[in-house]
């Protein structure tokens, strides 16, 4: 095959086990890859269910993947399994259920694992340019021989698109996923494929989902695209929506750090599906970085999107809170249809905002984040918030706590019971997640909370109070937070089986 990369563009117009099977079978034995040791794949479960029905590698798709590594396996595997962090503070095992995952992977012979449910281990970088000299990864991703990615083809509000590069912010738990999660997300995006690379990767592009994360549109593109570089992967995908992969910043900068090619001229596409044809099929998809004051023009939301603490390096903090909003809008339409009724006119900041704010008397002025700073009238009263940022440098890994959704009920709700009769209100974090904002909604504006609608509730405690349990198992096992001395296999280039620090 020689050591070009290569993209496999092939057809598939509905979600047929069998027939992915065939096709990624095809793709494996194209690219000469056989699973072996400890075979680990990697889904987008950020959310699943019906109400987020886009959002997901499907599977009927991972099902197919599955079937079609154990189809090439050529000697018994020492693990065989499925592992995800789903997002937005819902204990995965809730995601998987949703998804219906279990079934399936039952059917097929492969283990579940929840990466907020394992030993968490300590990844060294010493790159240029680095965030941190660190990172967190769960210990199967770490101990991984052949390590599958399986993401979602969608649009991201935070980072243009997510391919498979992105998907890789479900390598962490909620720890480590919101450290960073900024104005330099790109950057940690970048930093995260030091841990591992994919030795193969099949991204579910037969029903896409456009212009958000969570909820996205569906958009049917009809298509598997598999491949055995992420950036070279990565770079196609941008292609078929015409999109420079230039201009997506994770992907620019895993390419000049050497992680694989950026240009068509350097890549091997091939398939039953021409370039051209995928492009046609991809017609008019619409990616999702759309800035907060344009994405609620006409809502009872005034957004404002200030300029973040490094605004030498950008202007919009692309990767925070602004994102999140949107986000979180979003999921409580799907919820309470009600949602752009309920909530009264409203002002929210983010940044350091600098222009008047046009706010009539009564309304509510929001300012979002640490990094919030505004000085000047509101309502006729001059106001001054302060800038309370603290540089990454101050932010230890080793120090994150891990606040779940009931914990950030609770401060939601003692928060807004202390702030519900002012005027003004500053709601700080760096950033304020998706599940804190949409939680302050549904304060502001009286909405149906998601995390206790009926239909979903019990299952989502059930779940919560199963990955509870299961965590003080492990404490009680003995199974550390930090586990010195396990290895880092499939790293990226150079390909090196690196030591984990043991500090």
């Amino acid at each position: 095959m020689g050591t070009r990369a290569t993209v496999i563009l092939e057809a598939c117009n509905e979600y047929d086990p069998e027939r992915i099977r065939r096709i990624v079978r095809a793709g494996l034995e194209h690219l000469d890859l056989a699973p072996h040791g400890r075979t680990l794949v990697k889904p987008n479960c950020v959310a699943s269910g019906k109400h987020f029905p886009h959002a997901f590698t499907r599977p009927e798709f991972l099902e197919g993947v599955l079937l079609a590594l154990k189809d090439r396996t050529n000697a018994p595997l020492d693990d065989f399994a499925v592992g995800e962090r789903c997002g937005i503070t819902v204990p995965t095992r809730y995601a998987f259920k949703e998804a219906g995952y279990y079934p399936m992977l039952q059917r097929v012979g492969a283990r579940p694992v929840h990466f907020d449910e394992v030993s968490q281990v300590e990844i060294p970088l010493d790159h240029e340019d680095r965030l941190r000299d660190s990172l967190f990864t769960p210990a199967p991703v770490a101990a991984a021989d052949f390590f599958v990615n399986c993401p979602k083809f969608k649009a991201h509000p935070w980072t243009t698109v997510t391919f498979s590069l992105k998907n890789y912010i479900g390598i962490q738990d909620d720890r480590h996923r919101l450290i960073d999660h900024d104005h330099k997300l790109n950057e940690k995006i970048a930093d995260l494929q030091y841990i591992a690379q994919p030795q193969f990767i099949a991204i579910d592009a037969i029903t896409a989902g456009e212009g958000r994360m969570l909820t996205p549109i569906p958009f049917d593109m009809g298509m598997v695209l598999m491949g055995d570089n992420q950036v070279a992967f990565d770079a196609v995908c941008c292609h078929i929506i015409g999109v420079d992969p230039r201009s997506v910043p994770h992907i620019r900068l895993a390419h000049e750090r050497g992680f694989g090619p950026i240009d068509l001229d350097d890549i091997d596409v091939v398939g039953s599906v021409s370039l051209d044809e995928a492009k046609a099929r991809a017609a008019g998809f619409r990616v999702g970085l759309i800035p907060v004051d344009e994405y609620f023009k006409g809502s009872s939301i005034r957004a404002y999107g200030g300029t973040p603490p490094q605004p030498s390096n950008t202007d919009y903090c692309w990767g925070g809170c602004p994102g999140a909003l949107e986000e979180a809008i979003e999921i409580l339409r799907q919820f309470d249809t009600g949602t752009d009724d309920k909530i009264p006119p409203t002002h929210i900041v983010f940044g350091a905002w600098d222009k008047p704010l046009d706010v009539n008397p009564g309304e509510k002025v929001i300012f979002m984040g640490d990094c919030a700073t505004y000085r000047g009238p509101v309502a006729g009263r001059d106001v001054v918030i302060e800038n309370v940022y603290q540089d990454r440098a101050t932010k230890k890994p080793l120090d994150a706590k891990d606040v779940d959704i009931f914990g950030k009920m609770i401060g939601t709700t003692l928060a807004w019971q202390s702030m519900r009769s002012k005027d003004v209100l500053e709601i700080r974090g760096c950033p304020v997640s998706v599940a804190e904002q949409v939680l302050l909604l549904v304060k502001l504006g009286k909405l149906k909370n998601p995390y206790m609608d009926p239909l979903v509730a019990l299952r989502f405690t059930n779940a919560y109070l199963g990955k509870r349990a299961r965590n003080a198992m492990n404490r009680l096992l003995g199974i550390p937070y930090n586990r010195p001395g396990a290895a880092l296999r499939g790293a990226a280039k150079p390909r090196l089986q690196l030591p984990v620090s043991t500090n």
